[in-house]
């Protein structure tokens, strides 16, 4: 840790403290003796890796957005949708990975949005499954009234 006073890089910490989200500590430095504070903040990051290998920071808005965009004029309470996004926002920041495939994410609401609103699961996995054409759209609505 460089001294923001004379830039030394040697110095000791003579206080650490809690910060509620990071540790608060504070320093002398070795050479001129000033004293300065830093905080280190743990990095809870978690990348989302897409299909063709590109890496994101996972977003709860794009996620939210995408959901609602599947559940447009659907019966669906936004609170609902807002709980399925909370559901995968704990699943991913509890599952201690720093990377989480997409199509893992992608399941997960598939799952959720087949459980409430058969349309909404449809639109989506139009979408996410990148169906082309409409046999593929019929073959996945067979598939889901089969199941039901």
């Amino acid at each position: 840790m460089k001294c923001p006073h004379c830039g030394h890089d040697g110095s000791r910490v003579i206080d650490t403290r809690d910060s509620g989200d990071g540790i608060r500590r504070r320093r002398v430095c070795k050479q001129c003796n000033q004293r300065f504070t830093t905080y280190e903040q743990l990095n809870t990051a978690v990348h989302i890796v897409k299909s063709d290998g590109r890496r994101e920071p996972f977003d709860r808005i794009k996620l939210l957005n995408g959901i609602r965009v599947a559940s447009a004029k659907r019966p669906i309470a936004t609170a609902h949708l807002e709980g399925i996004v909370d559901q995968i926002e704990e699943y991913v920041h509890s599952s201690g990975r720093t990377e989480i495939p997409s199509k893992e994410i992608g399941n997960i609401v598939l799952n959720r949005l087949k459980a409430i609103d058969p349309v909404a699961y449809i639109r989506f996995a139009t979408v996410y499954m990148d169906l082309p054409d409409l046999e593929s759209v019929r073959s996945e609505i067979d598939r889901l009234m089969d199941r039901s």
